[in-house]
């Protein structure tokens, strides 16, 4: 038996273990469910208030948007907070807290004037010095915000960053209470975009000056989007209802949402199909299978533009030697991951970069780039030999390498896949250990781990938005790469008011880092969520998760 069929026949076995061990019979939850906090609120009924139930799969670090820096933190945000532009139910970016805009001819000064009826939701009126002030906080490094380089297209924001000027320096500027105007540093193409993003979410100024964990407790959590955080049970639940004080309430027709937090996705499914929830994502990737195999209408394939890779921490021997990384990445048969494991529609990645970015041309991005990852055993075994014996390590010291991945029956499934492959292709055991998200992030930022599932969802809609993780002084960076070639074109595809010059330093970065390959794409993203009949109104934008803001439940 050939090896690849050997890991074909492996893999299935899994898989066909965990599917017919995690999808319920029924609809009444085991005696290991994580228990649900104990809600007094009645159910959604026709006469009664519409409460979504859902699940967020993780403990957010933080609820303060500066400080944020994943989606178990964003989906609440997205529905707590809002930005100057929003993406609406069309999935265009329209203004949210800015009535209107002007660029300048030069392309570098905004001038944005806020509504006249927005409100915070303790009543307050939003300010344009709320921005100002949110911004140049995210900004602070006494803050030490991972996403604090989001704002350095803001002229004078990386120089107050990273400790080379002031804040007086950063030109952001309230001119009057409704008036806010940003220089950038240079022409930014996706700049309105950004304003959508979470990291610049206004702040109330009054609030976080007067305390500085305002944002740690629902009773002093202050936001200004379609909902207020009202309860947080750390660890056990979120709960977030409608603000009366939104300028667009009348169109919010829930008056609330309920979050469970609940990592396992099994225990999740269970309260789904058992009726406790209205909506869920993610989905055990068993469960995706069988509701397509049914053609079950309320699976909905998301799109998504995002990639799932594994860093490779390039500071731990033997990860420091390229001809390792390389070994490891073309022994995996990716085709077989998303076809037989992850099976959510998902595309074998083909670099870092996924589809759905457009180039200066307006054609899709990946199409002039090509294929930059992909399976090619001989080789892989011959390169991982080579890098092995440069190191003076042998296939069994691998027994001492974990690959480490955040709580999830999905991510376990492909770890294992992946384990497996390696053993089959390389002769190498490779061990898994799982943690909670946040400690996974905590670990990666501490670079203590030797290879770790990352997943990077788009910011914005422009290649940048992923190439710029592994920029030598980027925060994202978990795998400690560094190349100062790589380094220079990113600086240009940032910078370059030429969109021919910008497009041209990505894609030739693009083929820098993966000839280096301090990460392994391993597949291009899709969102699979289920949803109820009686839900309507929800709508998924390609870099957030599903947005609830406009759901309506009709039992």
């Amino acid at each position: 038996m050939n090896k690849k069929l050997l890991i074909l026949v492996s893999l299935l076995l899994v898989t066909a273990i965990i599917f017919t061990g995690c999808v319920p019979k029924g609809g009444d939850n085991s005696a290991n469910d994580t228990p649900a906090a104990t809600d007094t609120t009645p159910d959604s009924t026709p006469t009664g208030p519409k409460i979504l139930k859902t699940n967020n799969s993780s403990e957010p670090g933080s609820l303060d948007p500066a400080l944020a820096q994943g989606t178990h933190e964003s989906w609440v945000l997205d529905h707590t907070f809002e930005g100057l532009m929003k993406i609406d139910t069309d999935l265009n970016v329209v203004p949210g807290m800015a009535k209107d805009y002007k660029i300048s001819d030069d392309n570098l000064i905004y001038t944005f004037t806020l509504r006249d009826d927005v409100k915070w939701s303790n009543g307050d009126p939003v300010l344009a010095s709320d921005f100002e002030f949110a911004w140049k906080r995210a900004l602070d490094p006494e803050l030490a915000s991972d996403y604090a380089h989001q704002l350095y297209y803001i002229k004078g924001g990386e120089a107050y960053n990273t400790g080379k000027g002031s804040k007086d320096d950063v030109l952001v500027k309230a001119l009057d209470e409704k008036t806010l105007e940003v220089t950038l540093e240079a022409p930014t193409a996706y700049f309105l975009e950004l304003t959508a993003f979470y990291t610049l979410y206004p702040v109330n100024q009054k609030v976080a000056e007067a305390d500085p964990n305002w944002a740690k407790d629902a009773k002093t959590h202050v936001s200004n989007g379609p909902f207020t955080l009202t309860e947080w049970q750390h660890n056990a639940s979120i709960k977030i209802r409608k603000n009366e004080n939104y300028y667009d309430k009348d169109s919010v027709k829930l008056d609330g949402v309920d979050f469970d937090i609940i990592d396992d996705e099994n225990t999740a499914w269970q309260k789904y199909e058992g009726g406790d929830y209205d909506f869920l994502s993610p989905l055990p990737q068993a469960v995706v299978a069988q509701m397509k195999a049914n053609n079950n209408p309320e699976l909905i394939i998301g799109a998504e533009v995002g990639t799932y890779y594994y860093n490779l921490n390039s500071k731990v021997k033997p990860f420091n030697n390229v001809k390792v990384r390389k070994g490891l990445s073309m022994s995996l048969d990716r085709q077989t991951i998303v076809d037989k494991i992850a099976q959510g529609g998902q595309i074998a990645a083909e670099g870092v970069v996924p589809f759905g970015m457009h180039d200066e041309n307006g054609k899709e991005y990946r199409d002039n780039v090509g294929k930059l990852a992909e399976f090619n055993l001989e080789e892989g075994k011959k390169l991982f030999a080579e890098g092995l014996a440069e190191e003076g390590m042998k296939p069994e010291d691998f027994k001492n390498i974990v690959l480490l991945y955040n709580t999830s029956e999905g991510h376990k499934k492909i770890a294992q896949a992946v384990q497996e492959m390696w053993r089959v292709n390389l002769g190498i055991e490779v061990q898994l250990e799982n943690v909670d998200f946040q400690v996974k992030l905590d670990r990666e930022k501490a670079g203590d781990y030797h290879i770790s599932r990352a997943g990077w969802i788009g910011d914005y809609m422009d290649p940048i938005t992923f190439l710029e993780l592994w920029h030598s002084e980027s925060s994202f960076n978990d795998a400690k790469y560094n190349n100062p070639e790589y380094d220079k074109l990113i600086n240009i595809a940032k910078t370059s008011p030429d969109a021919k010059e910008r497009f041209d330093a990505m894609r030739n970065a693009e083929k820098i880092v993966m000839a280096d390959m301090p990460v392994v794409p391993l597949y291009f993203y899709t969102q699979p969520y289920a949803q109820k009949p009686y839900l309507t109104g929800v709508y998924k934008p390609l870099v957030n998760y599903p947005r609830l803001t406009y759901a309506d439940i009709n039992k």
